[in-house]
């Protein structure tokens, strides 16, 4: 039998329920657990960790809204994914880490062999836990890295912490969701992460919903969009003061941009089974693109 999910959402856990789903767990019968806003007692915590830390099934774990309540918890949790070896997204969104109980989280994300997605949307984060993520994006030619990185509503975060980010995110050889919205960064820290995109093979989602910009920011987007090779395909600008014609313009660009891609692969697959088609232009370069997240990357996401 093929393993299943477990989402409660809202409700006080029980220690039946709490057994059923250590059971679970421990049979490998769960693939995606999801306690997102749950109440439960710190023992019964302690009892989900050790039994995800023994199953080798659980490829998702949401612990959304505030499950992740306190250092004990996160500690207990690190103590998990350091035994763990299959969860490969993991949302802690709404959860009050800080960048204190991020540090003592980060040893664990940092050797997770499977770790792919990660939301610390409001985690209550700063400067120096940005600087613990930056580690979680390797460079090219470095070991395997996220692929999805959600960091929404940390307002706690500088100009500085952010720069930081947008230098990781250039030389990440895996990244290829970003979600910063709700985060008031202002077109200084735009412009720093247009730069960051036009450097980036792989970014193909970046969410600025409600960050601040103006059309200074959209202006830049829109020239990196217009005058640089990227990999994005969606750039989210809602809830910001640009101009809805600046927007259309870049969404424009952007589909126009997926065109063309799509038309190169058909052309890459025409020749793959004709080998005698002829190309007018040999200095022609045909470019691949990956269209999602890849196997790896459950479609479930709620937050």
């Amino acid at each position: 039998m093929l393993p299943g999910s477990i989402q409660i959402s809202g409700e006080t856990l029980s220690g039946a329920e709490i057994r059923d789903i250590c059971e679970s767990l421990r049979e490998n019968s769960v693939r995606l657990l999801s306690l997102r806003g749950c109440q439960l007692s710190e023992r019964d915590f302690g009892h989900v960790c050790r039994g995800a830390a023994e199953s080798r099934s659980l490829a998702q774990l949401n612990l959304n809204l505030g499950i992740v309540s306190n250092i004990n918890r996160v500690k207990q949790l690190a103590e998990a994914l350091k035994t763990n070896r299959s969860v490969q997204s993991l949302f802690l969104h709404g959860s009050p880490l800080t960048d204190a109980g991020l540090a003592l989280l980060n040893p664990a994300l940092s050797i997770h062999p499977s770790l792919v997605a990660l939301d610390l949307g409001d985690c209550m984060l700063g400067d120096e836990g940005i600087n613990l993520i930056c580690g979680l994006l390797p460079p090219d030619g470095a070991k395997s890295g996220l692929k999805e990185l959600t960091l929404s509503a940390n307002p706690g975060v500088t100009s500085k912490g952010w720069g930081r980010l947008a230098i990781a995110v250039a030389h990440s050889s895996q990244l290829r969701v970003l979600n910063l919205d709700y985060n008031p960064l202002g077109d200084q820290v735009a412009g720093m992460l247009a730069v960051a995109v036009a450097s980036s093979r792989t970014l193909e989602v970046l969410d600025l919903e409600g960050t601040g910009l103006t059309n200074q920011s959209a202006q830049t987007l829109l020239d990196m969009v217009e005058n640089y090779p990227t990999a994005l395909r969606t750039l989210i600008l809602a809830e910001n003061n640009i101009s809805p014609e600046l927007q259309q313009q870049i969404s424009d660009l952007l589909s126009e941009g997926e065109e063309e891609e799509e038309m190169e692969a058909r052309e890459v697959t025409a020749r793959e089974k004709n080998p005698w088609i002829c190309q007018n232009n040999s200095s022609s370069q045909m470019v691949l693109m990956t269209s999602g997240l890849g196997d790896s990357l459950l479609a479930e996401t709620e937050m």
